[in-house]
């Protein structure tokens, strides 16, 4: 099979609990587009970049070769994908990773977002773990509270994600950036998935609302093993919106961290 060549690549970035796999599946569904599970491309970008202060490297500042190397990445990684449009999923707005991507990335920058208010995040991961025996969680504190401020955590997800929008809500970048509420996508899927091809710039593509399929990507899904079961698990049959009660959480975490808000 001939592969395909000069493949556009966007982002997804946004917090967890927020419609990411669910999004997916439905992006998925148009064979020219791959919308990636969790990245390790950003990683690799960051390893490369502080390869500079090795003292290796030091010994012999060849940095125009290391700026080779990273300026291909992204074509690299993706070399075996076959497809014509991939969504890279990552914190890709972050200062730093903005920044290597406008120096080392080759194409237009366009990222798309997802938001949904921290405290239905902090509670949809709670539900979650109170209905799986071996979720992750129970490892990372010994009650919801504990487990809150674990996922709050500054090294964590939910606060790279945080940092992430708050460079991509500043003027200079608001054009490289699609903000989606989680909520949207299950009450307005149409227009949703409308907007999303309107702001990459793609063909319009007739997708389906039901019957979701779980994620598999050449010919892998994802192991949660050791995280918790179903964690990437959708519903198959038809879009909903998660019953997320944010009254489950402890009054210390809805007073700390209720006042996030997004602008």
């Amino acid at each position: 099979m001939k592969l395909i060549k000069n493949k556009k690549i966007f982002f997804l970035a946004g917090f967890p609990r927020a419609g990411n796999t669910l999004l997916t599946s439905i992006l998925n569904q148009n064979p020219e587009i791959c919308c990636t599970p969790n990245s390790i491309t950003l990683e690799i970008m960051k390893v490369l970049f502080l390869l500079k202060k090795d003292d290796t490297f030091q010994n012999f500042p060849d940095e125009q070769s290391l700026n080779n190397v990273m300026d291909e990445v992204y074509n690299l990684y993706y070399k075996q994908w076959n497809y014509s449009y991939l969504i890279d999923r990552g914190p890709a707005g972050t200062v730093g990773n903005l920044a290597l991507l406008k120096k080392h990335f080759k194409q237009e920058i366009k990222i798309i977002f997802l938001v949904r208010p921290i405290l239905e995040v902090l509670a949809s991961w709670i539900t979650w773990a109170e209905k799986t025996p071996d979720n992750f969680l129970k490892n990372k504190g010994n009650n919801s509270t504990e487990a809150c401020h674990w996922l709050m955590r500054k090294e964590g997800q939910i606060h790279k994600e945080l940092l992430c929008m708050h460079n991509l809500l500043k003027p200079e970048h608001k054009h490289m950036v699609h903000f989606i509420d989680y909520k949207e996508i299950v009450r307005k899927p149409h227009q949703t998935i409308k907007g999303i091809y309107k702001f990459l710039g793609l063909r319009p593509f007739k997708h389906r609302f039901i019957d979701l399929d779980q994620i598999v990507i050449n010919g892998m899904s994802y192991n949660d093993e050791g995280l918790g079961k179903g964690l990437h698990t959708i519903k198959t049959k038809k879009l909903i919106k998660s019953k997320t009660n944010v009254s489950i959480l402890p009054s210390e975490i809805i007073k700390q961290y209720g006042v996030i808000k997004f602008i």
